[in-house]
């Protein structure tokens, strides 16, 4: 391969909920290399989390994969590069104390344990709070007397958390910024009313801080949110060889990183991610005409308003099943790719009765809030007249994926929310057709 100005490219790291990814593009866009690591989440007391020490062995692994690459494709050692931004699985929980000291494990987006908070919330606001928003975790906290609250210095999410220790900069991204607490999208900040209303609701608490000065500060597309630091950069590459001082942008969620990889960011556009969740992002052009709880309002990465339909549950139990589909093939001696036995199930699925035969699978790892379920208990259901087949039995796998999504998707229509183009993307879409 011919080579690179490496002064010129920008590397993206995100952080997703079964990959972390670092990828390094030129200015048009192509990529350069790539390096990932494969980590899963824990379900420790009741509770969805990833350690920290998880976060940053990830990080450094996938760093690692991608200067190996760099190394093997040009022959060179990969030192800089001219710019970094880093994205992570929106919302949650990570509350830190005066002196950096994190207070809790972090509580993830999966977790649906801040039911009463969102809901008094959505209330008092006039704003559907979902539950995996970092607020709903904070409220619900403050509600459970949990003693770490008074001690809160600085609330921020996984993507702010890797930003702030790579830079010492407290931002997040205006999109990211919006799964936190509700945004103002002409004032391009937090609502500021809404502000003020939490801040009355929990006077009597007398806590040292107030809200705004708690959470990470909101940028918009494009604007500075600081330097790769001499710390940071030994935290990302601890054999020294990266310098410090790369510029790095607002930290997005996973959201805005769909948003802007499938160029969704205009009005009457949208993209559906599907993965360990599926969530679909529509940007749009007049506001909802009431509050739904099945309909987060949060903001593209520049603040416009968009309609975000987000489930918990997508393909971890299609992904248990095929696991043991493969173990079965391995006790007739059979070795298929994981990509290879997707692959021919999903066909197989397409052989399947429309109505899947009268098996129906309820996919629900963890609690969905869409549905009002506080815990997760994958089923599959069939009555003695069920035609239980393999295709059939597939392809209500594949409907369950998308069932609960279509609830807010069918809203969205009763809104007559206009859509004229929407780009799907994620591991669900990885197999043809």
């Amino acid at each position: 391969m011919s080579s690179v100005c490496f002064e010129e490219t920008a590397l993206g790291i995100e952080l997703g909920s079964t990959r972390i990814k670092a990828v390094l593009i030129d200015r048009n866009h192509r990529l350069i290399a790539s390096g990932d690591h494969t980590w899963e989440n824990a379900y420790v007391n009741d509770m969805w989390t990833y350690s920290m020490e998880a976060v940053w062995n990830g990080l450094r692994d996938a760093y690692a994969n991608l200067k190996k690459e760099v190394k093997e494709k040009f022959g060179e050692e990969l030192t800089s590069f001219g710019a970094l931004g880093v994205s992570g699985m929106m919302h949650g929980y990570l509350p830190f104390d005066k002196a950096g000291q994190q207070l809790t494990p972090f509580r993830t987006w999966r977790n649906t344990i801040t039911g009463e908070a969102a809901e008094k919330l959505t209330a008092l606001f006039n704003f559907n709070i979902p539950q995996r928003w970092s607020i709903a975790h904070l409220y619900q906290a403050i509600l459970n007397g949990e003693e770490h609250v008074k001690n809160i210095a600085f609330l921020t999410t996984l993507a702010g958390y890797v930003h702030y220790s790579l830079t010492g900069k407290k931002v997040v991204g205006i999109g990211e910024g919006s799964g936190i607490f509700p945004i103002d999208s002409a004032g391009l900040d937090y609502d500021s009313e809404m502000l003020e209303l939490f801040a009355a609701l929990v006077a009597e608490k007398k806590y040292p801080w107030r809200l705004r000065n708690i959470l990470p500060r909101v940028l918009t597309a494009g604007e500075s949110a600081g330097v790769l630091t001499i710390e940071g950069a030994k935290l990302l590459d601890p054999t020294g060889t990266l310098k410090p001082g790369i510029p790095v942008c607002p930290p997005e969620g996973d959201a805005g990183t769909g948003m802007v990889a499938t160029n969704s960011i205009r009005q009457r556009t949208g993209n559906v991610s599907a993965g360990t969740s599926i969530f679909s992002m529509v940007v749009l052009g007049k506001k909802l005409s009431k509050v739904y709880p099945e309909i987060d309002v949060v903001t593209t990465p520049i603040g416009s308003p968009v309609a975000m339909v987000h489930c918990n549950n997508c393909t971890s139990d299609m992904n248990a099943w095929t696991g043991i589909l493969k173990e079965t093939a391995a006790l007739f001696g059979l070795t298929p790719s994981t990509g290879e036995l997707f692959t021919k199930l999903y066909n197989k699925s397409l052989e399947g009765e429309t109505d899947c035969g009268g098996v129906m699978v309820y996919n629900y790892l963890s609690g969905e809030p869409v549905t009002g379920l506080a815990e997760g208990r994958p089923l599959v259901v069939r009555g003695p007249e069920s035609r239980f087949t393999l295709a059939n039995f597939l392809r209500a796998q594949l409907y369950s994926t998308m069932a609960t999504w279509k609830i807010g998707m069918d809203i969205l229509a009763t809104e007559h929310v206009a859509i004229d183009r929407l780009t799907c993307h994620g591991g669900l879409f990885k197999t043809p057709g």
